[in-house]
């Protein structure tokens, strides 16, 4: 299995601006709205082999740096957007806790005011890029009566007295970005690393969850496209019975649901990114998105399993590991299901 990412690689995509395409300028970021942020990670998806990388950096911009350069206060804006963009430091979002995957609005993570700020007390067990995070987006129940009026998100420095990062854990997929938990423990945390208003924790993590799922989601969509390009060059030389492959139909009819997968969730995804920027209501377009991309990338990755046969299982190919790298985009960011909810409750039913 190959190892976790490096600095080097990490700094490297930064100099590229990938770290910072939604951030503000003034920052060091790109300054781009949602479209053209997604346009860009989609080929960033498509060119860039390592889909646990593009995963890691999508974590760290679209669920922090976003989430910061909206709701941060200008100290916090100013210390840490700049080493966020360049590649200098490393994100991590955690929300999600073993009582607390979908339903983000039980948080067991506490926040208790003292003079300067707060202390955290909890433990969150799934954080991407948690073990190297050089900071975390958090967020913790301060008023445990008011549902999910009563979470708060913090900017908390990993270097802090009480935040203990946990070990890499072994994942199905998405081999080279380090997960594991992060645990507070009596952590103080600046009044001025709030994210926003006290109480707007849930707003605020539904608002990078809106970019989360489409311009991340754009990577896999590069992923897809990229499948598509393997499976047509294999079954264009790949010969059986004495004809390539690709002069069976039913090889041909199995890409075409490939690229009319592909295709769709593309004008899907364009559409959510496209009310993103003009500021309409967006979160049926999204929920849609993020379904279709999710759901078509780990089908599109099983077809091309099938289609490249026993050369497909084999982990030479990479097409196992493109299958493995697509399964957990069906769990994060909201399950499949959760999409649903949301559609349904969209739509009035």
């Amino acid at each position: 299995m190959p190892g976790p990412y490096t600095r080097r690689q990490w700094t490297a995509l930064a100099e590229l601006g990938l770290m910072g395409l939604a951030v503000p300028s003034r920052y060091g970021g790109g300054g781009y709205g949602a479209l053209d942020t997604a346009r860009l990670f989609e080929a960033f998806g498509r060119g860039w082999p390592d889909v646990g990388l593009v995963f890691a950096a999508g974590a760290h911009l679209f669920a922090c740096a976003v989430s910061v350069a909206r709701f941060g206060s200008d100290e916090v804006r100013d210390r840490y957007l700049p080493g966020m963009c360049s590649g200098a430091l490393i994100a991590g979002n955690a929300i999600t806790e073993e009582e607390a995957g979908s339903d983000v609005a039980r948080l067991a993570t506490t926040a208790r005011p003292v003079p300067g700020g707060y202390v955290l007390d909890g433990v969150k067990s799934f954080v991407s890029n948690g073990p190297v995070a050089d900071l975390v987006v958090t967020y913790a129940t301060t008023d445990a009566a008011s549902g999910h009026l009563g979470q708060t998100g913090f900017v908390v420095d990993t270097s802090s007295a009480g935040l203990y990062r946990g070990e890499p854990f072994a994942k199905m997929g998405l081999d080279s970005v380090p997960a594991g938990s992060v645990t507070f423990d009596g952590c103080f945390v600046p009044a001025a690393n709030v994210l926003g208003a006290l109480g707007g924790g849930a707003a605020i993590f539904q608002h990078s969850m809106s970019w989360e799922r489409s311009c991340l989601f754009a990577g896999y969509l590069g992923l897809l496209d990229r499948l598509l390009d393997d499976v047509c060059a294999r079954v264009g030389t790949r010969r059986q019975f004495g004809r390539r492959l690709s002069e069976f139909q039913g090889v041909s009819h199995r890409i075409a649901d490939m690229k009319l997968r592909a295709e769709s969730a593309r004008l899907l995804l364009y559409r959510a990114c496209w009310e993103i920027d003009r500021r309409g209501p967006a979160n049926l377009a999204i929920a849609l998105a993020k379904l279709a991309v999710s759901e078509g990338v780990v089908a599109g990755a099983l077809d091309a399993v099938r289609l490249f046969g026993a050369e497909g299982y084999r982990v030479e190919a990479g097409v196992e590991k493109a299958l493995r790298d697509s399964v957990p985009s069906l769990l994060f960011s909201g399950t499949s299901e959760i999409q649903k909810n949301v559609i349904a409750r969209e739509m009035g039913l």
